[in-house]
């Protein structure tokens, strides 16, 4: 029996869940990600519970009833704009540069981070987001800085143990299809998979996104057309398409250089071209509780 049977659907449907990363990432990251949430354009969202605005999201996620849960952070990419770990309790040295933040870049933490150091802040961020009113409906990992891909040494044993013991799934693909990454990566991809299902810990089918910043010349149209497409290719199964809609604002084009790409996501999911392709393309959204409460049922 796959996944989508388990849910409760055919074998042949394709299920769709549309996450907003990085909520509470800063005002625009809020105030973007909670107006598809509140429309129902979007399934779910994942907070950066060491951003500043950490608390507003939850506040507002909790006292919406949204689907939302833990965006794991352990990167901080943004030259002015920076945060550090929640753990205060105990040394995380191996997680932070001289000035006491996230680096800026994944393999860094890949090589550098310490396995009980990771165990502590993961942790420490879902308790937090506990803390702040948050009933966690997942995790997921920020910049993928917990996977491996840059150097091979991944911490998703420690990801698998942390999310046992508070019943959450996890974003992991079962398949590399569609990720345009190696095809050499593919048998690791499955090892790590029966790893997270020895842990009884529910993972994907498959984890599609658009490209990250716009090419030279791209204009909404073809970001659209681009959505449209990865629609129309799911396949049989449990997807998730992850996006980053941000308001455009002052902030943000303070914090980021490649802001506008954001904005567009932000109007993706309320278009009606793309709610016309799923609704033709019989795809249907769920959400991310609906496989917490397959993993918990278990």
């Amino acid at each position: 029996m796959n996944l989508a049977q388990q849910l409760g659907a055919r074998a042949e449907d394709r299920l769709l869940i549309v996450n907003a990363d990085d909520y509470g990432m800063c005002q625009a990251a809020n105030t973007g990600i909670t107006s598809l949430l509140a429309a129902g354009a979007i399934s779910s969202a994942t907070v950066m519970t060491p951003c500043p605005w950490a608390p507003d999201a939850v506040r507002t996620a909790a006292a919406g009833g949204y689907d939302v849960g833990v965006h794991l952070t352990f990167t901080s990419e943004w030259k002015g704009y920076r945060w550090g770990p929640v753990t205060r309790d105990r040394a995380v040295s191996s997680l932070v540069d001289e000035a006491g933040y996230f680096p800026a870049d994944s393999r860094t933490v890949e090589e550098r981070a310490d396995p009980d150091e990771v165990h502590a802040e993961i942790t420490n961020q879902i308790r937090r987001a506990v803390v702040l009113g948050l009933d966690p409906s997942h995790a997921d990992n920020h910049m993928g800085s917990l996977y491996g891909l840059e150097t091979g040494r991944d911490f998703l044993d420690v990801v698998f143990k942390v999310c046992a013991e508070h019943g959450l799934p996890f974003r992991l693909p079962r398949t590399l299809d569609g990720m345009g990454l190696p095809p050499e990566l593919e048998p690791v991809a499955q090892a790590r998979a029966e790893t997270a299902d020895a842990a009884g810990v529910v993972i994907l089918d498959r984890l599609w996104t658009l490209p990250f910043e716009l090419a030279e010349g791209e204009t909404y149209d073809d970001v659209r057309e681009g959505m449209a497409g990865l629609i129309r290719a799911l396949r049989p199964g449990v997807t998730e398409i992850y996006i980053h809609p941000f308001e455009e604002t002052g902030e943000l084009r303070q914090i980021m250089p490649h802001h506008a790409k954001r904005a567009m996501e932000l109007r993706l999911f309320t278009d009606p071209e793309i709610r016309r392709v799923i609704a033709e393309e019989g795809v249907t959204l769920i959400g991310w509780s609906d496989l917490r409460a397959l993993q918990r049922a278990r």
